[in-house]
């Protein structure tokens, strides 16, 4: 008979949020709890739709995990940065540029952020499927928390949202649920991440930011709220906004892919990563996220028999019959992210680089 003890793992203390008056994003809050029924699906697909055409963030709340399971797996999240030796690491590193994958380490100082600084943010990434690769013998006790994360974040969270987002679009219920099979081939992962602090000289370099403005390459990201400030969004005005500390809530946001499917009704967020404000600056940053993408044969081109679309009209980022399934996307996002050459425009506020005749926009 298989045991029923929980895995006792390191506590990972989870630190206070910042006391410092930021300018922080009013963004909405979905409650999941109102979505059982048609009614309130209703309801919620509205405020989405409004969430989507002005921050294109939203934080969900209710979604069905204890504060308890949540700060459980952050004691997790931290397992394979501190647990771990550096020879593992490497074993497991991914193999990013060669195969277009995150399955396993990015190391630190792998992605050129501007001036000849690199980042000083390590990941690990796991499969939906935690059986699909091997993983250090420190994580392995914890694979079934980890695929349990992987199935609430899909079946309770990704699949309510993309929901209400078909409701949005006018399209039956589950158009885009049917999309995003678990058990399909593709990419959907759970990774965790570690950003460590750096030197004045980096930050002075860099203007402070870590990671540099960007989209998402997959349709919906799923950040578990987390204490220390650092995430920020490009307001519709042009301005950097911070995005609040909820406890036990999640915060959403769309990516490139759901953009080409929407036909830019649904745009992928730009956000950035920037040092945390100055009563943070000294403690790392601990990320838990569910990275969610189509199955790799989706074509990602518009849903144009939305009626929405219909009605607004559809933008396009290239011809239909040229766009990428979701494999070619996602592996060519994946090699290119900060090792390719970009172009500055606007003044060097924004860099550009094409990518399966796709433009990709980077922000300063």
């Amino acid at each position: 008979m298989p045991s029923l003890t929980v895995p006792p793992v390191p506590h990972y203390p989870s630190p206070p949020p910042t006391e410092e008056n930021l300018a922080y994003a009013d963004l909405s809050v979905i409650d999941l709890a109102k979505a059982g029924d048609a009614e309130g699906r209703a309801e919620l697909a509205a405020q989405v739709c409004a969430a989507m055409q002005t921050h294109g963030f939203f934080y969900v709340i209710n979604h069905g995990y204890t504060s308890e399971q949540t700060a459980r797996m952050f004691d997790i999240a931290d397992i394979p940065f501190s647990c771990v030796t550096p020879e593992d690491k490497h074993i497991y590193t991914a193999k990013m540029k060669e195969v277009g994958s995150y399955q396993g380490y990015k190391p630190r100082q792998y992605w050129h952020i501007d001036n000849g600084v690199h980042d000083q943010l390590e990941s690990y990434s796991i499969s939906r499927d935690v059986g699909k690769r091997q993983h250090p013998e420190a994580v392995r006790p914890f694979l079934p928390d980890i695929e349990a994360l992987a199935r609430h974040s899909h079946f309770n969270v990704l699949h309510p949202i993309l929901r209400l987002l078909a409701i949005g679009l006018g399209l039956p219920e589950d158009e885009l649920v049917n999309l995003h099979g678990f058990s399909s081939v593709g990419e959907t992962y759970v990774r965790f991440m570690k950003y460590y602090p750096r030197s004045q000289e980096d930050e002075a370099k860099t203007k402070n930011v870590w990671l540099k403005g960007h989209t998402d390459i997959g349709t919906i990201t799923v950040l578990y709220s987390q204490p220390v400030a650092a995430l920020q969004i490009l307001g519709r005005d042009g301005k950097w906004l911070w995005v609040k500390h909820i406890e036990n809530a999640l915060v959403i946001n769309t990516g490139d892919a759901m953009e080409l499917l929407s036909g830019g009704y649904y745009k992928g967020t730009i956000h950035r990563v920037v040092q945390p404000p100055v009563d943070q600056q000294h403690l790392t940053r601990l990320g838990l996220f569910y990275f969610a993408m189509t199955d790799d044969a989706v074509k990602l081109a518009p849903l144009a028999h939305s009626p929405v679309l219909q009605r607004v009209g559809i933008e396009r980022r290239c011809a239909d019959e040229d766009a990428p399934t979701m494999e070619v996307w996602r592996r060519a996002r994946t090699s290119a992210y900060g090792q390719s050459e970009l172009k500055a425009k606007e003044g060097g506020a924004v860099e550009e680089e094409v990518i399966s005749g796709v433009l990709v926009k980077h922000y300063n």
